[in-house]
């Protein structure tokens, strides 16, 4: 465990140190984004914060090349694949960062990325199902779903991260449960393996972010950020769901649990977002890539909550769904079933609870009032796009490029 918590460290240490250095630099070159009627930002604030990140996951992946503990599995992992589909992520959010990219060309993209990461070995080819032992996936099936699940995954992250800290909080819940689930999973090569070493740099680049992104965020991760943690969570995921080889002794549940059920719930929030946009903007006729006000987090911020409320219930959530999946594979009982549905039921209360106290109090749609959106306007953060040696920027204006 020293060896993974110095990786760890060495991802949130080299993030949280270059995050402000990549934020001058992006104010310099002018990479800017403006709020408009489709953010909760009423001031410019820098993006492309994911180049940070990138620099925490090569400096971990340096560091985990050199450590003793990591040496067998250095033999066999996909180092590369990692490096290299992360690095054409994060270009392909970086263009779209600066010069902006057509849907259908970003999805291409995705598309090929997914693409290179098969070519170079990391493919979903194999699970267990209830039942049937281990399922091995033929044809083209293998090629296509571990597309599919890149696209997904990078799109859902991408659309997590509409409010101050949101996809970075929720992505570090998300990776630091699948490495409790990858160490506890049996493995040809003990609790060293690929999906927990990337897990711990996934858990690492966030945490070492979150403090210059966190409600006043002072700087944006952009798609070069969101893209690049889908990417992180894609292959660790397709990895962990490889980690089992052998029949699981838990059971059935266990089973389910250990390789379909945890990855998919880890990531449920952002994938129930992504699902509720499609069929949202299919029902009005619009794209999907229609850009509105409607995900999860606006509709928090409509029933009262403010900023960081909406941004911690996202958390909560996130944590009790992915806890709840791990409990369910360690622990087979009604006492887990029943902390559970306690946990849901008190989420669900404290989520709505200040609906259910404007009606209690007689305000809101039933005096004629519209839901308080404008309350993270109000809480919106003061104009952070000076840096210490550049001059002040009017609210509403953009550097000049240099």
């Amino acid at each position: 465990m020293t060896s993974y918590l110095a990786v760890f460290a060495v991802a949130a240490l080299v993030t949280f140190v270059t995050t402000p250095l990549v934020r001058r630099f992006v104010i310099r070159a002018g990479a800017i984004y403006k709020p408009n009627d489709r953010t909760v930002h009423k001031v410019p604030l820098p993006t492309m914060g994911g180049i940070a990140m990138y620099l925490g996951l090569v400096a971990a992946l340096i560091a985990s090349q050199v450590l003793p503990f990591f040496r067998q599995l250095n033999l066999v992992n996909h180092s590369a694949a990692v490096l290299v589909t992360c690095t054409l992520m994060l270009g392909l959010g970086v263009i779209d960062d600066t010069r902006g990219i057509q849907p259908l060309t970003k999805l291409v993209a995705q598309i090929f990325v997914g693409g290179v990461l098969v070519l170079l070995g990391v493919v979903l080819s194999y699970f267990w199902l209830p039942g049937l032992g281990l399922f091995i996936l033929s044809g083209d099936l293998p090629v296509i779903i571990t597309i599919v699940w890149v696209v997904a995954v990078a799109n859902a992250v991408n659309l997590a991260d509409g409010l101050d800290g949101l996809a970075a909080g929720m992505v570090a819940i998300a990776a630091a449960v699948f490495f409790v689930y990858s160490v506890l999973s049996p493995g040809p090569l003990g609790i060293s393996s690929q999906p927990a070493l990337l897990a711990a740099i996934t858990c690492g680049v966030c945490i070492g972010f979150l403090p210059w992104n966190f409600h006043p965020a002072k700087i944006f991760m952009g798609d070069a950020g969101s893209m690049l943690l889908g990417m992180l969570l894609a292959i660790t995921t397709i990895e962990g769901v490889h980690r089992t080889i052998t029949a699981p002794s838990a059971g059935d549940i266990a089973a389910v649990a250990g390789t379909i059920a945890v990855p998919i719930l880890v990531l449920l929030i952002p994938f129930l977002d992504v699902a509720y946009a499609i069929i949202r903007r299919t029902r009005r006729g619009q794209g999907i890539s229609y850009a509105d006000k409607e995900h999860l987090h606006h509709h928090l911020m409509d029933i009262g909550h403010g900023h960081t409320e909406a941004v911690l219930l996202l958390y909560l959530w996130s944590l009790l769904l992915s806890a709840g999946a791990l409990a369910v594979w360690r622990i087979n009982g009604r006492l887990v079933v029943g902390l559970i549905l306690l946990g849901v039921a008190t989420l669900f209360v404290v989520t709505a609870l200040p609906r259910l106290n404007r009606r209690r109090t007689g305000n809101g749609h039933r005096n004629g009032h519209k839901p308080d959106r404008g309350a993270a306007l109000r809480d919106a953060p003061a104009a952070l796009i000076t840096d210490s040696d550049e001059a002040d920027v009017p609210e509403g204006n953009i550097p000049e490029d240099p």
